[in-house]
């Protein structure tokens, strides 16, 4: 909920700047406004706007990517489940319980970190706690392969196993690098300017007020869709987990 209460702070910011560009107005001496003081305020807040437009590209695009980024960490690390799996498969039947409690495991990491009626442990929090490949690693040393084939499985195995779990910290290390704030303030700061000089110059009227306020709701939710694909595993908008559930439904067969 905390994207969702920036969002606000954020509107509410806005929309105090348009008000307050309202309030001045009536204040300032006519010469304040006169037709050559438009021009140049236009022109400072062209500026300010082209300002604002190039940060919130630029969020936009980091948050796209850390996005994209991980729809592809999921979709490899289904894959590699099921590479997992079929070759547990192929070791024989010593490994039947061994993948049965991989696919049960798995199945039960995806519902937690998916999860919206637990959100306290459900996203990345549910991904930290997750030991199940380290685990895994302990069962497959348990293994006593009879013949070279098996031998060659197993460390086949053990390869992968250690390949998801390496990724699965890089996922957390990851998301740790949140969006500098700083980029945030100044953008926030910047837009207050510009609906300010929007504000000195709109005519007081309900169809002026409420324009403007739907460019403030608009700005508002950029910067809240910004901010929950930056944290791709939590929150309102999260990656598919549909690689993962294939997987689950090609594992143990």
């Amino acid at each position: 909920m905390i994207n969702l209460e920036i969002s606000l702070v954020v509107l509410l910011c806005l929309m105090a700047g348009f008000l307050a560009g309202l309030s001045m107005a009536r204040r300032l001496p006519d010469h304040h406004l006169s037709k050559e003081s438009q021009d140049t305020i236009k022109l400072g807040a062209s500026i300010v706007a082209t300002m604002s437009a190039l940060i919130l590209g630029l969020l936009v695009s980091s948050a796209k990517n850390s996005f994209d980024h991980m729809n592809a960490s999921i979709a490899q690390s289904g894959a590699r489940l099921i590479q997992l799996d079929h070759l547990l498969a192929e070791y024989g039947p010593d490994t039947r319980a061994i993948r049965d409690q991989l696919k049960n495991s798995i199945g039960g990491v995806v519902k937690d970190v998916w999860s919206s009626t637990t959100p306290r442990a459900s996203g990345l929090k549910a991904l930290e706690k997750t030991t199940i490949m380290l685990d895994l690693q302990s069962q497959l040393q348990t293994l006593t392969p009879q013949t070279e084939e098996q031998k060659s499985v197993l460390n086949q195995s053990q390869q992968i196993a250690t390949a998801i779990w390496q990724d699965r910290l890089l996922v957390v290390e990851e998301q740790q690098e949140p969006i500098p704030m700083v980029f945030l303030v100044l953008l926030i700061f910047w837009l207050t300017l510009l609906f300010l000089s929007f504000g000195l110059f709109a005519p007081p009227n309900v169809t002026v007020m409420m324009v403007l306020l739907m460019c403030a709701v608009a700005v508002a939710s950029a910067v809240f869709l910004i901010l929950e694909m930056s944290h791709p595993l939590d929150g309102l908008i999260k990656v598919s987990n549909a690689p993962m559930l294939k997987a689950l439904e090609l594992m143990g067969h």
